[in-house]
């Protein structure tokens, strides 16, 4: 992010052209510069192409063992 220096609005960079986009109210897209930018983006985290790195929080046996459990409870009255 830039900080502007005098009255100019607040300017940052598209995450998907690197377009200049002014944080302004009126910027409907911020921080993308158009719907396209905003809509590609989407796209990739959809489609797990952008993710955060780092180790699954749970591997799909815990994610199982924890199913398991949850069916042998008792219903909730």
């Amino acid at each position: 992010m830039v900080r502007p220096a005098n009255d100019s609005p607040l300017e940052v960079n598209c995450p998907q052209c690197a377009k200049r986009v002014p944080w302004l109210p009126e910027s409907t897209y911020r921080p993308f510069c158009s719907k396209r930018c905003q809509l590609i983006d989407l796209g990739a985290w959809a489609d797990e192409s952008h993710r955060i790195s780092g180790e699954s929080a749970m591997d799909e046996a815990d994610i199982e063992t924890l199913l398991a459990q949850a069916d042998k409870d008792a219903p909730l009255t």
